[in-house]
């Protein structure tokens, strides 16, 4: 299944991110593609959220990995941007989190610039593409090919 919806602005963002945690299941796999400032970040911050998670969400570029423990259910976010081969990202635990062997149990695994070693992201796995079309607008792009989303994720309410 693949949806495309066009988002307005960083709260419609932010309402896919919402959308995302609900709909998601740990242990998950999800690939987020796109240019640098298209949304990525926000987008796992408003999962996070979503989940309970009190701790402050921001860009794993520098740490690689940023874990978020304290909501209902894990949220791991990776960011492959700054990695130059898959061993550095095998080195970084990639596959136990990709298992759901991660440090705190499974959970929701977001893995910014993934394309980037899409050989080793798990097969079933979902794919957000985001892509500015506008000064603050995006076009999202999901792809889930396992059917791993629990429920349909639309642009509108529930």
């Amino acid at each position: 299944m693949t949806y495309t919806l066009d988002l307005a602005d960083e709260q419609a963002t932010a309402e896919l991110g919402r959308r995302l945690a609900r709909a998601l299941q740990p242990p998950v796999v999800v690939c987020l593609v796109g240019p640098l400032g298209a949304g990525k970040t926000r987008l796992v911050q408003a999962v996070a959220a979503e989940l309970g998670a009190s701790e402050e969400v921001t860009s794993p570029t520098f740490v690689l990995i940023n874990e978020y423990r304290s909501g209902s259910a894990p949220v791991y976010h990776f960011d492959a941007y700054r990695l130059t081969d898959e061993d550095e990202l095998l080195q970084l635990g990639a596959e136990e989190y990709f298992a759901g062997h991660a440090p705190a149990g499974p959970g929701l695994v977001f893995v910014e610039w993934g394309d980037r070693f899409d050989r080793l992201l798990p097969a079933d796995r979902v794919t957000v593409r985001l892509e500015p079309t506008g000064e603050t607008t995006r076009r999202a792009t999901i792809s889930d090919p396992a059917g791993l989303l629990t429920q349909t994720i639309t642009a509108g309410g529930d």
